[in-house]
């Protein structure tokens, strides 16, 4: 018994140390773009069955690989904003701009797709049920696709949010039909399938529970007195949920991946969105250890002599790689309707990752007898190549941004008298460029201090002469609600910019600005708040609307490590400068000095010009402490 701990122990370092190195060696081969996720598979392969064959695989392993699989399911339900779930109530014309129709149609026409060749190698004596070959190349990994967006920062974007619901769509949507499939293929259809129904009934259950408990007052002071030290009720109860998901996803009948990921839905419900504490503990965890071990073992385990032993499964490989690739890439044309062709190659490339359930369908097809050994060899291979390949081909259609030290200036797009006078203000504290298709009338003194650029906002180069590569925000203000809509989407996708601010009449649909964090202002509204702040607050009423040199109103996100969990009375701001209001979690608090600051919160804060911009650049300063 010593000897077999001794042995996994062993196994276990070589695992861990391996996960360590592989991201230094990422880091330090950047300009070959090999994603974390792909270098974890590659060094699997490497020290496993295939290669130096230094891991011995037992259930202590297989376990952790597999837990690491479960957990990965669980952080990929948590990733997901159902705000982007609520289908628009826009005309039809426009559904393809939403991220819930449009990963829709890409997974309806991937279906088609690969039924379609499954046909094709039917009807060439390739394999013998077109049905079960078309569901299996439908397949994408998730458990691929959400690290590497998170790696390039776009799970939270409208792109990210797009292929993230499509991979979702082809991992789950295609499982329950393999299973249907499996199922009329060796006992018929039987009832117990629709014990998955049963599940869905309790997620929805479930989700109209979270929605009720998270409002509760005691459960948020419990979460504040628990959530620390030793106790970490928060983290104690995530795992808690997504262990009970999976067992009742297995005891249904269902698979546990698939009640994880509900599980991790639920915690994502029930939790701030830009609440970064628990999700950085559960990442922590999660990217840590546990899903490393998944990646590596998955190396560890690909067989390649039963690949070389086949010269029909040899023949097979390249017929069903372009089929992978064509099948993805054909579906994610639909993503022109939004985006670019860059971004629509890059989506389809990266949905072209194969992994795990298309290797675990191709082992339940070939116990069926439904393929054989050499069809199950290429398929494996496929999986490996595509999940290999696919993440490199994304980042180089895709490349990173480099991003600049520091966004500053403000883009005004519009020539309105309200535009002028807004650029007019604004340009008291930064520089500031307005945009317009028509001349715009300024004094000679707003002439010194305010550019102009002329031409179609909607277009990138204009956009682009008018600093939109380095701006920090933008203000567009045509009465037309369409140019507006295009402008943001120009401003965000294109150029990264993070403070998009319009307005809209009452009836003007928000679905799409709001998927791109779109602040949008209605005048009415606006005006009703001036009002009432004038009547009820006139002091600091007269602070917002008479700014003059002396004094400034500024907000930033505290990033800087080293003041995480500092009391705002040990801050020592520099000059004048006050500390005035926090927002944290969507609450807003009204600090006092031995209100505690917390990495991520929102601080409101008054003083000076230059002694305000200085506080402010320390509170965003992002580093390590020491």
């Amino acid at each position: 018994m010593e000897l077999q701990n001794l042995e996994t122990l062993r196994s276990l370092l070589l695992i861990t140390i391996l996960a360590v190195a592989v991201p230094m060696v990422s880091v330090r081969l950047q300009r070959f773009r090999i994603p974390v996720v792909v270098g974890e598979i590659l060094v699997g392969i490497v020290i496993g069955h295939s290669g130096l064959n230094l891991i011995e695989t037992n259930p202590i392993l297989e376990f952790l690989a597999w837990f690491g699989f479960i957990f990965l399911m669980f952080l990929s339900g948590l990733e997901l904003d159902f705000d982007l779930l609520v289908l628009p109530k826009e005309k039809s014309k426009r559904l393809l701009k939403q991220p819930v129709p449009l990963a829709i149609a890409v997974f309806l026409v991937t279906l088609g797709l690969g039924l379609t060749v499954g046909f094709l190698l039917q009807e060439s004596g390739l394999v013998t049920n077109a049905v079960l070959m078309g569901l299996i190349l439908s397949t994408t990994s998730l458990g691929v696709v959400v690290p590497v967006l998170k790696e390039r920062h776009l799970v939270t974007s409208r792109y990210g949010q797009v292929i993230l619901i499509s991979a979702l769509l082809a991992d789950f949507v295609t499982l329950l039909l393999f299973s249907l499939d499996v199922a009329l293929l060796s006992k018929g259809l039987t009832l117990d399938l629709l014990l998955v129904l049963v599940l869905l009934v309790l997620f929805a259950a479930a989700v109209r529970m979270s929605r009720f408990l998270s409002n509760l007052p005691g459960l948020h002071r419990i979460k504040q007195e628990l959530g620390h030290a030793t106790a970490q009720i928060e983290v104690r109860g995530s795992f808690a949920l997504m262990v009970g998901w999976a067992a009742l996803a297995a005891v249904l009948g269902a698979e546990v991946i698939l009640g994880a990921f509900l599980a991790g839905a639920i915690v994502s419900l029930m939790t701030d969105r830009h609440d970064s504490v628990l999700r950085e503990k559960l990442d922590a965890i999660g990217f840590g250890f546990f899903i490393p071990i998944f990646f590596i073992m998955v190396g560890v385990n690909f067989n390649a002599s039963a690949l070389l032993a086949s010269r029909e499964g040899l023949l097979l490989v390249p017929v069903l790689l372009v089929a992978a690739y064509a099948i993805k890439l054909g579906a994610s044309l639909f993503f022109r309707a939004s985006f670019d062709w860059r971004h629509t190659l890059a989506g389809g490339l990266l949905l072209s990752s194969r992994l795990s359930l298309i290797i675990a369908a191709s082992a339940i097809a070939l116990d069926l007898g439904v393929i054989d050994d050499a069809v199950n060899s290429a398929i494996i291979l496929v999986a490996i190549v595509t999940v290999t390949l696919s993440p490199i081909l994304f980042d180089i259609i895709l490349p990173k941004k480099a991003a600049p030290a520091t966004r500053s200036g403000i883009i005004v797009v519009g020539s309105r008298q309200l535009a002028v006078l807004l650029a007019q203000r604004l340009a008291k504290a930064a520089a500031v460029t307005m945009v317009s298709r028509r001349e715009i009338q300024l004094s000679p003194n707003q002439s010194k201090s305010i550019g102009r650029i002329p031409g179609d906002a909607r277009d990138a180069d204009v956009l682009a002469r008018a600093g939109a590569e380095t701006a920090e925000a933008l203000v567009t203000l045509s009465i037309d609600h369409d140019f507006n809509e295009n402008v943001a989407q120009v401003a965000s996708e294109r150029f990264g910019i993070d403070r998009i601010v319009t307005w809209a009449e009452e009836g003007d649909d928000l679905n799409l600005l709001e998927t791109m964090g779109v602040r949008t202002i209605r005048p009415q509204l606006a005006t009703v708040l001036s009002l009432e702040g004038a009547t009820r607050f006139p002091a600091s009423f007269d602070l917002l609307t008479h700014q003059d040199a002396d004094m400034d109103v500024g907000e930033g996100q505290l990033c800087n490590p080293a003041l995480h969990r500092r009391a705002v009375r040990d801050l020592h701001l520099p000059g004048d400068v006050l500390v005035v209001g926090i927002r944290r979690n969507g609450e807003r608090i009204v600090p006092h000095g031995e209100t505690i600051l917390h990495r991520g919160d929102i601080v409101l804060m008054v003083g000076s010009p230059n002694c305000l911009r200085e506080a402010l650049a320390w509170l965003e300063e992002e580093g390590f402490e020491g």
